[in-house]
């Protein structure tokens, strides 16, 4: 393996990522800790532990946009059926954010915590949905803090709700 300077190796973090994990891989293995690139490893790591969870953010976040889509918008989407691939899309979100905290149990204390963060992005996505449909998200005033409960996201049966 090519022996690199740790200014080099801090440099190669931004050139050639895959060759920066090789070498810090390999002065780990060798316990040559000093020239390891600890603050951009420290980093990646951080990074990694926080993946899973943005995942199940990203899934709450479309969970509360479609639920706020259902109670506010089916007359936007025509009538007593309307929003059916709402219902589907929140259940097979659900599925996925319990499947995360199967998988990791750390979760289940993180992801309620979240709420708020996720509604921020449900917010921008419902915005967004308006304007592609020719409204004004003036004109409909969504509310800055997230008006469901994660337990209501969680759980809340809209396939009940249907009127047909």
């Amino acid at each position: 393996m090519k022996t690199v300077s740790k200014e080099e190796l801090k440099k190669l973090y931004d050139k050639d990522f895959p060759l920066w994990a090789e070498i810090n891989l390999a002065l780990l293995k060798e316990k040559a800790y000093e020239l390891v690139d600890w603050e951009n490893l420290l980093e990646e790591i951080e990074d990694m532990a926080r993946r899973h969870l943005d995942s199940a953010v990203s899934y709450l976040a479309v969970i509360l946009e479609h639920l706020y889509k259902w109670d506010n918008f089916r007359n936007l989407a025509g009538g007593d059926t309307a929003g059916m691939g709402w219902i589907r899309s929140v259940n097979t979100a659900r599925g996925r954010v319990l499947a995360l905290l199967d998988i990791y149990p750390s979760l289940r204390s993180k992801v309620p915590a979240e709420l708020e963060s996720a509604w921020k992005i449900a917010k921008r996505e419902l915005e967004s949905w308006l304007i592609n449909n020719n409204y004004d998200p003036q004109d409909f005033h969504i509310p800055e803090e997230c008006p469901y409960t994660y337990e209501q996201a969680m759980t809340r049966d809209l396939r009940k709700e249907l009127k047909v």
